[in-house]
């Protein structure tokens, strides 16, 4: 049976005690490449928003509902009339190009003044990025082709995005993140800027254009039969309107003529102008339905957490990164030990 080998901790003690000259070299060394590495990554802010859409509107309380949950669909989403597009896919809609393409064109202020541009300028010429990224990036234009960059005065065409739009709008998918609670369906957007004043600023942006896209996406049945019962009512307005002046036209040209074709033409008309009035009522009565139909149609928010200008900055944790660094290479600088020693 062979024989375990116990370490010798005690060994391994001495064996460091006695050599802890080589600490002196590798453990300042350490701190100082960690310190003057992590000294070069910008800080970052964050800032997150929380809301909640009506409760009606996403029908919670059924059995379909808690299969949700689990991530179980139940039955077909078009019979039980809930929507084509449900809220485990807001994340995906936020981070859709004709979404950010919204999002860059918001006009953002700095904290300190200096930058007052779109998000989309913001992130081309002020964000900042540590020196390793940049020679990488200098590295890949020397074999890119420069005309697939595009012109820095280009506006921004989700069909047709050049490589540096494409780019910078990956680095605004980065920064923008929508997270979906599937029990409580609260609705999670978190925002990291290298400024406070704008990372605040982009997350009420991102909650007011999510809030849009939800409210027109469940309105936009109700709207379009609004618009189709407001025009049949403006042409059935149009046609009583335009009958009542004949109306009138024949009977002020006739007065007192008390000829039976006269009276007959005239109950013809006067039938035709009430036909016509008859139409124009209930056409509107059909608009006016169609109008409370958009109005139960909009959901209603309720924002749990507003945003908020950030006091301190989220990352990165540089005294961490520090220590860790001094802890690995304490420990690789152990096992050097040992094992040359052994």
């Amino acid at each position: 049976m062979e024989e375990v080998q116990q370490i010798d901790f005690v060994k391994i003690a001495k064996l460091i005690l006695q050599n802890k000259k080589y600490y002196l070299y590798t453990l300042p060394v350490a701190l100082v490449l960690s310190s003057l590495l992590i000294i070069c990554v910008p800080r970052y802010y964050t800032c997150t928003v929380t809301m909640a859409p009506e409760a009606s509107v996403m029908g919670g309380g059924t059995l379909s509902d808690m299969a949700a949950t689990f991530g179980i669909t139940l039955g077909s989403s078009n019979t039980s009339g809930s929507d084509a597009i449900l809220p485990d896919l807001y994340p995906d809609v936020v981070a859709s190009t004709n979404f950010q393409v919204k999002l860059a064109n918001v006009k953002v202020t700095s904290n300190d003044g200096t930058v007052c541009d779109t998000y989309y300028n913001y992130l081309k010429n002020n964000w900042k990025t540590p020196w390793w990224n940049k020679v990488i990036l200098w590295v890949k234009s020397l074999f890119s082709d420069k005309s697939s960059l595009g012109s820095s005065s280009d506006k921004l065409d989700p069909f047709r995005l050049s490589r540096r739009q494409n780019g910078i709008l990956q680095m605004l998918e980065e920064n923008v993140s929508c997270a979906i609670d599937k029990k409580s369906y609260v609705i999670s957007i978190t925002v990291k800027d290298q400024d406070p004043l704008i990372c605040a600023t982009m997350a009420d942006s991102v909650k007011a254009h999510l809030q849009e896209f939800i409210t027109e996406y469940r309105t936009s049945k109700a709207r379009i039969d609004y618009n189709h019962a407001r025009k049949l009512c403006e042409e059935a307005h149009a046609q009583y309107v335009k009958a009542r002046q004949k109306y009138a036209a024949y009977s002020d040209s006739n007065e007192g003529l008390i000829l039976e074709s006269y009276r007959s033409k005239q109950e013809d008309l006067e039938n035709e102008m009430q036909l016509k009035y008859n139409t124009y009522t209930a056409m509107a009565a059909q608009m006016q339905t169609a109008d409370a139909k958009v109005q139960e149609r909009t959901p209603a928010f309720t924002t749990i957490q507003e945003s908020s200008v950030p006091v301190k900055p989220a990352g990165p944790k540089r005294m961490i990164f520090v220590a860790l660094m001094l802890v690995l290479t304490f420990l690789g600088t152990s096992v050097y030990i040992v094992t040359k020693k052994e």
